[in-house]
């Protein structure tokens, strides 16, 4: 059990990031703008 946690650990992480991300996109009512790319 212990040898999976991190994996776990890592996929909880992801998806909360990805869930607040929707949240602050249904909140804020503007249209997305993706973040700018370096250019190289």
């Amino acid at each position: 059990m212990l040898a999976r946690k991190p994996r776990m650990l890592g996929s909880v992480a992801l998806a909360n990031k990805t869930v607040r991300i929707i949240w602050a996109l249904l909140m804020s009512k503007e249209d997305f703008r993706a973040p700018a790319t370096a250019m190289a």
